[in-house]
């Protein structure tokens, strides 16, 4: 079976690596907020592109500690996607905030700027961009319509690690981005871990603060924090994975090449291919079908594991559906959300798992 992820696949030596870094960390006998989320910090900071980097418990902390950093809270609206994971509008929610959720552009996925505007209002504090699948697409056309309307541009880059736009990284173009490690992203921790990167000094020293409870120093807490920090086995691990990373992304990006190029098939459609060499880091590769379950059981049948990301809209979650949204409808979500399917596209497969992966989605009939 062809996997979606394949963890045990993965070199040997980079297994060692991760060994020899857990073993530092149990030898050093500091476990958190220590000098390997430091070491970490800078590594990641430096990698995007940034002068900040702060590492928090996962993701969703991420973009709630963001939020509040900003004072962006109780009767303040963000405006996303509700073609997303659930932590990206929770945190909105966590934070005090009121998501506002658009439409998304059939063709990437993403959110689609007209929806969006029509989503606007006195309230709007925020765009919230959710780099789906890892790709990010015409960033000087957001931050220029975030400065039209003097609202914020935010990013959840979850899924779009290294990803850039003519030279910029992901989560380097708003006040700050939000990154996830946990183990299935591009750079996956063995557990859940995050961080929120940013320009502003100022920003990241108040996102320090939150995430250990709101102290300040030890036993002073000017503000009410969270419980959200780092831990030094995450940042180790994350430090020596981090080494891998471009490797590993180039790789991903030879594959979704073989898919652009090999698969044809009526029956499934991909996503527009990216608009730039490093613009998509491919951290899912997402097909669509209007017959998608009897596409995963026929790839099922011929060894390639599926998996469904998202198949059920964020307006359509129970605690949900009252949300604000575009006037329009979000029709194109929901069309995205009954028909996507993601086929492996990860580090460890071969050219072979590739080529069969193509062999059988074009047999689909």
């Amino acid at each position: 079976m062809i996997l979606i992820n394949d963890f045990k696949a993965e070199p040997e030596e980079l297994r060692v690596a991760e060994l020899t870094a857990m073993e530092r960390v149990l030898r050093s006998g500091w476990y958190v907020l220590g000098n390997e989320l430091q070491t970490f910090e800078q590594a990641w900071a430096r990698r995007c592109g940034v002068a900040n980097a702060v590492g928090v418990g996962n993701g969703m902390d991420a973009i709630e500690i963001g939020l509040r950093g900003l004072d962006i809270g109780p009767g303040d609206e963000v405006i996303t996607t509700p073609m997303t994971a659930f932590a990206t509008v929770l945190a909105i929610i966590r934070a005090g905030a009121i998501p506002v959720l658009a439409d998304i552009d059939p063709d990437t996925a993403l959110l689609d700027p007209a929806s969006v505007e029509r989503c606007i209002s006195s309230k709007t504090k925020a765009v919230l961009l959710v780099h789906l699948y890892g790709q990010v697409r015409e960033m000087e056309s957001w931050v220029a319509f975030c400065q039209r309307h003097g609202i914020v541009l935010l990013e959840d880059c979850a899924q779009a690690h290294l990803a850039q736009w003519n030279g910029k990284t992901a989560g380097s173009f708003g006040i700050f981005g939000a990154y996830s490690f946990y183990p299935t992203k591009n750079l996956g921790a063995l557990g859940d871990g995050g961080a929120l990167i940013c320009e502003d000094t100022e920003l990241a020293q108040r996102a320090a603060v939150l995430r250990n409870y709101g102290q300040s120093v030890r036993y002073q807490h000017p503000t009410l924090g969270l419980n959200s920090r780092l831990d030094e086995l995450q940042a180790a691990l994350l430090l020596t994975r981090l080494e891998w990373l471009e490797d590993f992304t180039e790789r991903r990006r030879q594959i979704a090449g073989a898919y652009h190029a090999g698969i044809a098939n009526s029956a499934v459609r991909l996503l527009a291919a990216p608009m730039q060499a490093h613009s998509h880091v491919h951290h899912l590769f997402v097909v669509l079908s209007r017959q998608r379950d009897r596409l995963a059981q026929h790839l099922k049948e011929t060894g390639v594991q599926t998996l469904v990301h998202y198949p059920v809209p964020i307006h359509m979650q129970p605690p949900c559906i009252e949300l604000h949204r575009d006037p329009n409808g979000l029709r194109s979500a929901e069309q995205h959300a009954a028909q996507c399917l993601s086929i492996p596209c990860h580090p460890q497969m071969s050219d072979a798992d590739a080529a069969k992966v193509i062999e059988s989605i074009n047999a689909f009939k």
